[in-house]
Formats: structure tokens, sequence, C-alpha cells
């Protein structure tokens, strides 16, 4: 962003009211992206579930795509924190399935818009490259927190396969269907079965 204009990139709060009047606009741009999706989601609603005039949203976040990228990396954040906070805790490599899935779940819970903005088609490769090597390195860290621990020659590809199983919940829960639910289930059984099947 440090090549765009002032315009593009928008105002950075440096006081406390200010930082809050941006987090609010944050919180309802995550609340209306994930009632009424990326593209149907506008700055005018936006603004007024904050309670923000459309003035101050585009004083802050000019454009949509701005501020979807601001909620994102804001989500990606405590994902990441999530995941790194797992490897504060010895687990046994089925715990740590289950610690995982249920780490997932409730994120996405608390922030049901993350599917929506992941999958917006306006994200640089640059950034979703960054975004995947850094969840990749989290849960890497998780995993070798296990005990007994998992082989180390297994965690490179064993992160990237976690992450691209991530992303397959993350889809099935957005859908909301029973069936889809279930799948869930079923994966996580076979992680399960698998990382004990790496220690057996």
């Amino acid at each position: 962003m440090s090549t765009g204009s002032r315009a593009d990139v928008g105002r950075t709060p440096r006081f406390a009211r200010g930082k809050a009047r941006a987090a609010a606009l944050r919180a309802a741009a995550g609340q209306v992206i994930a009632e009424r999706g990326y593209e149907a989601a506008t700055m005018t609603e936006i603004a007024a579930r904050a309670g923000a005039s459309i003035g101050s949203l585009y004083q802050y976040y000019p454009t949509k795509k701005l501020i979807a990228a601001e909620v994102h990396a804001e989500y990606l954040d405590q994902l990441d924190q999530a995941l790194v906070g797992l490897s504060t805790e010895a687990h046994t490599p089925a715990a740590m399935s289950d610690a995982l899935f249920d780490t997932l779940t409730g994120f996405l819970a608390r922030y049901p818009a993350f599917p929506t903005l992941a999958a917006r088609r306006d994200i640089e490769t640059s950034r979703k490259l960054a975004s995947r090597t850094r969840l990749e390195e989290s849960l890497e860290q998780s995993l070798a927190s296990t005990r007994p621990p998992l082989p180390p020659e297994a965690m490179p590809g064993l992160a990237v396969m976690l992450l691209q199983q991530m992303k397959v919940v993350v889809a099935l829960e957005a859908s909301g269907r029973e069936a889809d639910r279930q799948a869930i289930e079923h994966i996580r059984r076979v992680l399960r079965r698998y990382l004990e099947h790496l220690v057996g």
C-alpha cells in the first residue's frame, strides 16, 4: 500500500478515539459482508451499521476493497494467534487434531465473514501466498508440540495438508447443510486417526 496515493490508503488513526472509530467500521464491515456477501455489501450500509457517516467511512477506508482487506487481515491475525496458542500446551496427536478442529469451528462462529473474505477475487497473489505461508508455519509449530512427537520429516507436508483441509472445512461450514456438517465430522475422525498412525 505504500506506493498508493493518500486517497487510496485512507487516514491512519493515531489517537484512541480514531482507532475506536476505525475498529467499529471494520466490525460493521464484517457483519454486513457476513450477511450480504462481499459483492452485495455497500459502503453506505457499512457506515450505517457502524452508526457513522459515509464521509467518516471514506476518510478511513476509501474503498470497499481496502476495508475488506483490513478486516480479512485482522481475522487472519486472530486465527494465527489461536493456532500458535495450541503449542503452549502438550497435546497427544489425537487431542491436537481435536483442538485444531475446535479452534477452527470456534473461529468461524466468531468471524462468519471469514469464508467470504477469503474467497474474494481481488486479493493480490502475493498476499495470498504470504497468508498461506504464515498459517502453515503456525500449524507446523502447533504440530511440533505434540507428545509423543510427530515425525519431524512429516511436518512441512502435514502442515500444507492441514491447511487445505481447513479450507475444505471452512467451505463446508459455510453451507449450513446437515450433510456437510457430517462431512466435517468425518474429516475430523480421519485426521485424528492419521496423526495417531504417524506416532504409532
